[in-house]
């Protein structure tokens, strides 16, 4: 069955689309099939995808493997509740992810999105405390950071973000620390710790937890910053006894070159936040794993458990593809993938730091900026990309590129010459 113009016409006058208005809704261009990097439109043009479908098809799509999991997985069961019930592979995915993530972490809560296992690591930074007997109930952010849509990830995003202000007064109030300022590469300064480090002497007893997005702030800003930074930020919080949060929903998985974003700075976190890549694009799932001690807490405190059970949890389809997805990582060679990637994004997109309209050029891992002076206009910027073959979402000043690990040269080069053009 192929899409038509009253299909289009019900979408635009029905269907909400994310960040988009129901009276002057964006341009949506319809989609019917998609493989390796390419979405194929209803006409019959194909784009070059940029944007891993936010972040999270890092194998492209139609993956044969991908697919052959899905389809084993369907003819024996989709979903059985997991609640008193276990299954193989959500054991397998779990198996996974307490070698691949960093020691100590080990004990797996399977959750259903980026957001909610966001929701999920506040929760357990709180009962933590609450089951050792003390009050410590705010949470210390970032500026500049984004955890998701959901009101407690809402609470810890930055406040000043236009995607939450609207919700002032609704929300937890917690603290907020300047943004990081010395940048990945540059010469690290120790001043700019001082803000973070201050808030922490004066709050100390009061925090719970400190959540972040290791290295790769994303929505609040796509900025990148020094792995000392964070160094010190988990030294703080072990001297202070304040967890530490790793917002990995984003980075997690090779997207900056290393296969999780803490690596930069040799540090582990007491939680760490999972999701996008998890699956390469297919299903639904994310993940919060903590240590034993955390666990262990938790669990010996009033509530004799942790109080939180998602419908999906640990959903047999998504964590049998999960399973195929993070093999397939191993087997793709993911670094030289991801390296190739940046390489190829620093000799095409640093050159553009030279036009007029742009106010930087930044690149890590496979993680392409170009941040213009000015806004960009979504819905006329969109129609230039889809008219150059690509499909590439920019949003504010931000025109950035998160492609698919499996992209070829000359695909990436179709991605990086439509942002000259555009920029042009």
């Amino acid at each position: 069955m192929s899409i038509n113009a009253s299909d289009i016409e019900f979408d635009k006058n029905h269907i909400w689309h994310p960040y988009t208005s129901m009276s002057r809704p964006l341009t949506c261009y319809p989609v019917t099939s998609a493989s390796g990097v390419e979405l194929v439109l209803a006409d019959g043009r194909k784009l070059v995808d940029g944007m891993s479908s936010w972040w999270a098809t890092i194998h492209g799509y139609n993956h044969q493997l991908l697919n052959e999991a899905a389809k084993e997985q369907l003819s024996k069961m989709s979903h059985v509740m997991f609640g008193g019930i276990t299954h193989l592979p959500a054991i397998n995915l779990c198996r996974i992810l307490v070698e691949i993530t960093p020691s100590p972490l080990e004990c797996v809560f399977l959750a259903d999105s980026g957001s909610v296992a966001v929701e999920v690591s506040l929760k357990m930074a709180l009962q933590y405390w609450q089951a050792r007997g003390q009050k410590k109930t705010r949470f210390l952010a970032l500026r500049n950071g984004y955890h998701g849509d959901t009101f407690g990830a809402m609470s810890v995003s930055d406040p000043e973000n236009s995607m939450h202000k609207l919700y002032h007064g609704h929300l937890t109030p917690h603290l907020f620390a300047d943004a990081p300022q010395t940048k990945f590469e540059e010469e690290w300064d120790e001043s700019d710790i001082q803000p973070f480090l201050s808030l922490v002497n004066d709050n100390a007893d009061d925090i719970a937890a400190v959540i972040l997005e290791p290295i790769v702030q994303g929505a609040g800003g796509m900025r990148f910053y020094h792995p000392e930074y964070l160094r010190r930020v988990r030294n703080i919080c072990t001297q202070k006894q304040i967890l530490l949060i790793a917002d990995e929903i984003a980075t997690g998985f090779g997207r900056t070159g290393k296969l999780f974003a803490c690596e930069h700075a040799d540090i582990s976190p007491d939680i760490i936040c999972l999701g996008k890549g998890i699956t390469g694009g297919y299903m639904t799932l994310s993940a919060a794993i903590t240590t034993r001690e955390v666990a262990e807490t938790i669990s010996n405190g009033e509530a004799g458990c942790f109080m939180h059970g998602p419908t999906f949890m640990g959903n047999p389809l998504a964590c049998a593809i999960a399973c195929a997805n993070l093999s397939l990582l191993a087997e793709n060679n993911w670094q030289q993938q991801v390296a190739n990637i940046e390489a190829q994004l620093k000799l095409e997109l640093t050159p553009l730091k030279q036009k007029k309209s742009v106010a930087d050029v930044r690149v890590l891992g496979a993680i392409g900026v170009v941040e213009t002076k000015v806004p960009v206009n979504v819905q006329l910027v969109q129609q230039k990309f889809v008219e150059h073959g690509v499909w590439i979402r920019p949003f504010g000043k931000l025109i950035y590129l998160m492609p698919p690990y499996i992209i070829e040269t000359h695909q990436l080069s179709r991605l990086t010459n439509a942002i000259a053009s555009i920029l042009d």
